[in-house]
């Protein structure tokens, strides 16, 4: 076995910290609307540049004990909770996959759908410029880069994009209201070329369990909401997706005898 080789899930463990750390610059500039180069990188409040170290994934924050070096404003959360997630799922991949093209396939679709879920926990949407490259993305690497055929990535696609297009209606002709967004219809779009036809039932069974789990603690925190309490789905669509990549096959087997 090579040192790379043996070295990999903490190769990916890094690269993966430090994707996070690029991760967070897309949305947070997504959200204002600055350039994704230019200006270098800098405190969002009071604009100071930050220093080499200062970018170093999670160190930083700690070293900061989470506040601005010039002006002492909290620095959010979503930073070092981005660059841990980008972290863990390079590690759990390299552990799953190895070094290979699955690996790089889903890391680069994980990335995406990392920003877009934050994007959604903020402002409740799925950017066109992230979900319609990232359906090309899966739909073209799956079938080149994985076991999975083309027809399969493709009858996965319109099934689950199809699914929920009709979900969308329907709960709008029975509610009158929108209780599903068109974004995550496009979203579904990637996610169903990426697991497949397959993989749908068990992605969509997770994604729909963590968001009910999810949804206690939105309703907790607007109690005066209640029901109407809104919550995105894609985070937790992108979840199900990621978990039937990494457990998929596992997690059904531990499942069917309770079916």
């Amino acid at each position: 076995m090579t040192p790379l080789i043996a070295f990999f899930p903490l190769i990916a463990l890094a690269l993966g910290l430090v994707l996070g750390s690029f991760y967070n610059v897309c949305i947070h500039r997504y959200l204002t609307g600055e350039s994704i180069v230019l200006p270098a990188s800098h405190c969002p409040r009071c604009r100071n540049a930050l220093v080499w170290w200062e970018n170093i994934p999670l160190v930083s924050f700690i070293l900061l004990r989470g506040r601005c070096r010039a002006c002492k404003e909290p620095i959010s959360w979503r930073y070092p909770i981005v660059e841990a997630v980008s972290g863990i799922w390079a590690l759990l991949l390299a552990v799953q996959f190895g070094l290979g093209w699955e690996w790089l396939l889903y890391m680069a679709v994980g990335g995406l759908l990392i920003i877009m879920s934050f994007i959604d926990f903020q402002e409740f949407i799925l950017p066109d410029v992230f979900t319609f490259p990232g359906a090309i993305l899966a739909f073209s690497g799956t079938a080149l880069m994985t076991d999975m055929t083309w027809g399969d990535s493709l009858l996965g696609a319109v099934i689950g994009a199809g699914a929920f297009w009709l979900l969308q209606k329907g709960y709008y002709l029975v509610r009158g209201v929108e209780g599903l967004g068109t974004g995550d219809i496009k979203l579904m779009l990637m996610l169903g070329a990426l697991v497949g036809w397959q993989g749908l039932p068990m992605m969509i069974f997770l994604a729909a369990f963590t968001a009910l789990a999810a949804s206690l603690g939105y309703m907790a925190k607007n109690a005066h909401q209640g029901m109407r309490t809104r919550i995105p789905f894609g985070p937790f669509l992108s979840l199900g997706a990621m978990l039937q990549i990494l457990y998929g096959p596992v997690l059904m087997h531990l499942l069917m005898p309770l079916a």
